[in-house]
């Protein structure tokens, strides 16, 4: 939270003057944003105007998207503009905003701020996610969000972020481009429609060797300090006040702090499309087990088994380690483990480039559904651009799936973490442990 956001009662040692100086440069910032929402709500709503983007991140991750973006603009394919790039590592933002002619900032609020930003793609630490869509959904941007939706143990952000979105009328992508493969869209009619029957159990997975995520995550400069080019407190956020640490700063995904391990960082990319295939909303209950079992040289685990009841009377399974890459069970998208959804009737996989139903109970013929295309970031990014300008929140990974995927997922790390059953009371919407 800003100093200008806080409550605006005065401390006992603040001067009147210095009081009503600090309020009128609140209402003040409060009206270049408002006034900057206003324009760039104008901008995305001109079906022909430009959707111009600002990159709030400029690491690896991100740089994925700012070449996507490129391409869009540079191939004629999309009216859209690398306008704004922040990071609180200078260097890191300098390189960004020479390589695409942008402005620069170290500050997202700043980068909110400008009326040439329409869209904001976050790709920065987990922990940071919520809340910098937050702001951006009060600053009246738009967002594409790297998943995780939020950090494991910020459940009370995502619902707020997910609340925010849909009162402000923000347009929301999460970073799972595998929700850009047709065959889940296709797959979820046939379930809608009641090919399977009842759904009643799921799974999938995610299986790889190596934790290059983590460790293998560069260290830019070992000999980076915090200061003027490195704002340690900024990178902290709402976690745990500790010390600079160059390992903590760069590879932040080994750490608990600031990430999750497989759990939120491999299993969105699979455990979405499940959920939105099955149809199902906020979860019951959780249990997860695993641990480190190969990489000791980290704090999150490297292997995560988790099992999501929902009241809907379906069970999801995703089982995965990254301490072997043999799944045992060919499949289609991220993880190579299925996914497989049974129902009542029938049940669907997916084989090559289609989506195979097996009966299992009555009538039912066996059939296949040729799939009508794969997944693509390119494709995830203008799925989005589409819906800035008609202003469709239906994107292929909108706010709602964000907050009921990612409400199961904390709840296995919470499950993991205390050797409980996590279990989520729907009638106050918390957690229960």
């Amino acid at each position: 939270m800003r100093p200008e956001q806080r409550g605006s009662t005065p401390s006992p040692t603040t001067t009147r003057r210095q009081f009503l100086g600090n309020a009128a440069a609140a209402t003040a910032a409060g009206a270049v944003a408002a006034a900057a929402a206003r324009v760039s709500l104008a901008r995305s709503q001109d079906a022909n105007g430009r959707i111009g983007v600002g990159f709030v991140g400029c690491g690896g991750r991100q740089n994925a998207h700012l070449q996507a973006v490129h391409w869009l603009k540079d191939h004629g394919k999309e009216a859209v503009d690398i306008v704004a790039v922040c990071d609180v590592y200078g260097p890191r933002m300098q390189r960004a905003a020479k390589a695409y002619g942008a402005k620069g900032y170290t500050d997202h609020h700043k980068l909110l701020r400008d009326a040439n930003v329409d869209v904001v793609c976050i790709a920065t630490p987990d922990h940071h996610h919520a809340p910098q869509a937050i702001d951006a959904f009060e600053a009246g941007k738009d967002v594409y969000c790297e998943k995780p939706f939020t950090h494991w143990r910020q459940f009370e952000l995502a619902k707020k972020a997910a609340r925010v979105a849909e009162r402000t009328k923000r347009v929301f992508q999460l970073g799972t481009q595998g929700m850009s493969d047709s065959a889940w869209h296709q797959a979820a009619k046939l379930v809608a429609d009641g090919l399977i029957g009842k759904p009643i159990h799921a799974e999938c997975g995610y299986f790889r060797v190596g934790d290059w995520g983590e460790r293998g995550m560069p260290i830019d400069d070992a000999n980076a300090r915090s200061g003027a080019e490195l704002n340690w407190e900024a990178f902290l956020g709402d976690a745990p006040r500790r010390p600079f640490d160059v390992s903590r700063f760069f590879r932040w995904r080994m750490y608990e702090d600031y990430s999750g391990g497989p759990v939120t960082d491999l299993y969105p990319h699979s455990f979405t499309p499940v959920v939105h295939m099955l149809g199902v909303g906020l979860p019951s209950l959780a249990v997860a087990t695993g641990g480190k079992f190969r990489y000791d040289q980290r704090e999150v685990p490297d292997t995560f088994n988790m099992l999501v009841d929902y009241p809907e009377k379906v069970t999801a399974a995703v089982l995965g380690t990254q301490g072997n890459s043999h799944s045992g069970l060919g499949g289609r998208g991220a993880g190579g483990r299925g996914p497989i959804v049974r129902g009542w009737d029938g049940t669907l996989t997916f084989e090559g480039g289609e989506i195979v139903f097996t009966p299992c109970a009555g009538d039912k013929k066996a059939q296949r559904f040729k799939i009508e295309h794969g997944e693509n970031v390119v494709d995830h990014w203008r799925n989005l651009l589409a819906a800035v300008r008609s202003r469709d929140p239906r994107t292929n990974s909108p706010i709602r799936l964000a907050y009921h995927v990612q409400t199961a997922l904390i709840l296995a790390m919470l499950s993991l973490r205390e050797g409980k059953t996590a279990k989520f009371d729907a009638g106050k919407e918390q957690i229960v442990i």
